[in-house]
């Protein structure tokens, strides 16, 4: 079968289609035909070897030799599945997520970190939705407990996980404050902010009249990612959340070594996969209360990829950037 690897880690042109044997399956995973996958920025980061620099590059010791296989994100169909799985069967439509490697035509993937998608989904619209959902509704829901009528800050509120965030945050009835460039202005009003500041053009933390009692920080900071720390946007985050509000970041690893401040929760937070979650997500995609925005798509094939890196390191990105079967 078909897989696109990193031959070396640098430039996206380092990429290559390759050969490779159909996954065999343990007894609690599922073949499935990938049919639409994406890039997120930590598919990025390994591309390009800037994981190698960082503190956490020994956490990932495993996933560095090479040739490589990228991608976290798979959408496609069930083609076999281990004897012990009980939730699916062939034919199944699903998406999911995996630690690396869904850039091939086949894909094993554990059965907790599947759900079944409807018709009314396609697969590139939840190809794209896994990663930049899921830590979006884990983050507000079940770790930052945001309620109904509370003032939250959404850092990137055009990006991936930003825009999944905006939208969840509203359809539960928060005040949302985004940050995004000026030319994604109308898109995140369009998402449901009711205020969206330009990060680049003035001090978001001046623009901020009343204090918010969360922020969602999915803005990666390349300038300080190696340290893991808040960068001076992360740092400045403090001083608009009220005493003993949230500050979670999905971007800054060594959040939680920070010294707590004014009673602030703040901790960096990293999404868990699970089943339940992801049937959650599916449901407010199906109702339209969650629409993941699909800036570009691209062929399955080294030189679709090649375009896709290329096209998400682009400052005007938003949403996602996706590979598909259906092209090419």
């Amino acid at each position: 079968m078909k897989a696109i690897a990193l031959t070396s880690f640098g430039i996206p042109e380092v990429l290559e289609e390759l050969e490779v044997p159909v996954p065999a399956l343990t007894g609690t995973q599922v073949l499935v035909e990938m049919r639409a996958s994406s890039i997120n920025p930590a598919d990025v980061l390994f591309r390009s070897g800037a994981i190698l620099e960082s503190p956490v590059a020994d956490k990932f010791s495993d996933q560095f030799q090479l040739p490589l296989v990228l991608g976290n994100e798979v959408a496609g169909i069930v083609k076999e599945v281990g004897g012990k799985v009980r939730h699916f069967k062939p034919g199944d439509r699903v998406m999911g997520m995996i630690p690396r490697g869904s850039y091939m035509d086949y894909v094993a993937v554990e059965e907790d970190l599947l759900a079944v998608i409807p018709e009314s989904l396609s697969f590139e619209e939840a190809g794209a939705a896994p990663a930049v959902a899921l830590p979006a509704w884990q983050a507000l829901f079940e770790h930052g407990r945001l309620q109904p009528g509370q003032r939250i800050l959404i850092q990137a509120g055009a990006g991936g996980v930003g825009h999944a965030a905006v939208q969840l945050a509203k359809q539960h009835g928060a005040y949302v404050i985004a940050t995004a460039r000026d030319y994604n202005h109308d898109f995140v009003k369009g998402l449901g902010a009711d205020e969206v500041i330009d990060y680049t053009k003035s001090d978001f933390a001046t623009q901020i009249t009343e204090p918010v009692d969360f922020v969602l920080d999915a803005a990666m900071d390349r300038a300080t990612f190696g340290t893991g720390l808040p960068g001076d946007i992360g740092r400045k985050n403090y001083s608009v959340i009220k005493d003993g509000g949230t500050y979670i970041s999905v971007v800054a690893f060594a959040l939680n070594e920070y010294p707590k401040v004014r009673g602030i929760n703040a901790y960096f937070f990293q999404a868990r996969a699970n089943r339940a979650d992801f049937e959650s997500i599916v449901r407010q995609m199906q109702e339209n209360k969650l629409k993941i925005y699909i800036h570009e798509a691209y062929p399955f094939t080294a030189q679709g990829l090649l375009q896709a890196y290329r096209k998400s390191e682009e400052p005007t990105k938003r949403g996602k950037i996706i590979i598909s079967k259906n092209l090419g």
